[in-house]
């Protein structure tokens, strides 16, 4: 079968398109889906730089997300039909991650453990599904789940071009909050406020904390005014100490990775001074990706696609990805 596979670590370059990888069989508790349509996160170039204390068992077809119809069932699997629409949740318990600790989802077949499989409501499409699972379980997760945005909120979100972002911006206006959205483009700022943010800042030119302070007010130690509620913050780096600034009494910083740095400076003064909460959210799990196909069957959510590619095509996409140069999600239909 045709599968894009990564067999050592380094650039882009290193992906390549093959046409005999072998076909997945079906064992023990597991099925063989017909990959339908798969999507990147930035976790995939992270997989294919390779990263610090994992070790990723080479050759591997890389990609976390993927939807499909089921084509083989194994032993002791019940509950499951050939046929069946499907979304994956990527984390294979026993394990690790699809796409990095096992092969993932840029083939056109793949073998998945039952327990991941979610059913497809009949009105979700593979493309639209494919693009749920990191980027807007995870924005589900921390919105919704940890239940921290509430109608008239502020909500800035930081990187809100990708998948997470654009996931966090919608969500968050879904839940009748005012979204403040940052990205590097008047390009991106323009689509951003097509997607329904209500302030759109060019963080390339404009300090955002500095932008939010002067719009809203300054913060106040003794009241509760002043400032944005909420900062959606998975960059981490230089962006950190701002967060905090611009955050007013009793806000919150809400955090699922660090793609500018995972060690940023510190000032624990804002913290203490203006009672702030910094939630963690650490991926997301499948009653946020049901929930979230349950908005898409409703007519509330349109996952936001920037390009849907042939297998062949896809190392350029994730190329983009690493560019930045992305609205939304890449998907691939292998």
């Amino acid at each position: 079968m045709k599968a894009l596979v990564l067999s050592e670590h380094g650039g882009i370059e290193n992906l390549k398109v093959v046409e005999d990888h072998p076909v997945p069989t079906a064992e023990a508790d597991h099925v063989v889906i017909r990959v339908r349509a798969s999507s990147f996160n930035y976790h995939d170039v992270f997989t294919v730089r390779g990263m610090p204390g994992i070790k990723v068992p080479l050759p591997v077809v890389i990609g976390l997300d993927m939807a499909g119809e089921v084509t083989e069932i194994g032993p002791d699997v019940t509950g499951w039909t050939v046929g069946d629409r499907v979304l994956v949740n990527p984390l294979n318990k026993a394990k690790g991650l699809m796409g990095e600790m096992l092969d993932g989802g840029m083939a056109e077949y793949c073998a998945v453990s039952a327990d991941q499989l979610i059913a497809m409501p009949p009105d979700v499409s593979f493309v639209d599904a494919a693009s749920l699972p990191v980027a807007y379980g995870t924005a589900h997760r921390m919105l919704v789940t940890h239940d921290t945005v509430k109608p008239g909120d502020r909500v800035l979100v930081l990187g809100a071009s990708g998948g997470v972002g654009t996931g966090c911006l919608m969500l968050a206006k879904h839940l009748g909050a005012e979204v403040i959205a940052c990205a590097g483009s008047d390009d991106k700022m323009q689509r951003l406020k097509e997607l329904g943010a209500d302030h759109v800042v060019n963080y390339r030119d404009t300090d955002f904390s500095k932008w939010a302070i002067s719009t809203f007010g300054k913060p106040q130690r003794r009241s509760y005014e002043g400032g944005v509620d909420v900062v959606v913050n998975f960059t981490g780096g230089d962006t950190w100490v701002p967060s905090l600034r611009c955050l007013k009494r009793g806000g919150s910083v809400l955090v699922c990775g660090a793609t500018a740095g995972f060690d940023p400076k510190e000032d624990l003064r804002y913290i203490w001074s203006f009672e702030l909460k910094i939630i963690g959210s650490n991926s997301f799990y499948s009653d946020n990706l049901a929930a979230l196909m349950d908005l898409i069957q409703d007519g509330k959510l349109k996952p936001v696609i920037d390009k849907v590619l042939s297998l062949e095509e896809a190392a350029e996409g994730l190329r983009l990805i690493e560019n930045r140069e992305v609205m939304g999600k890449i998907v691939v239909t292998p």
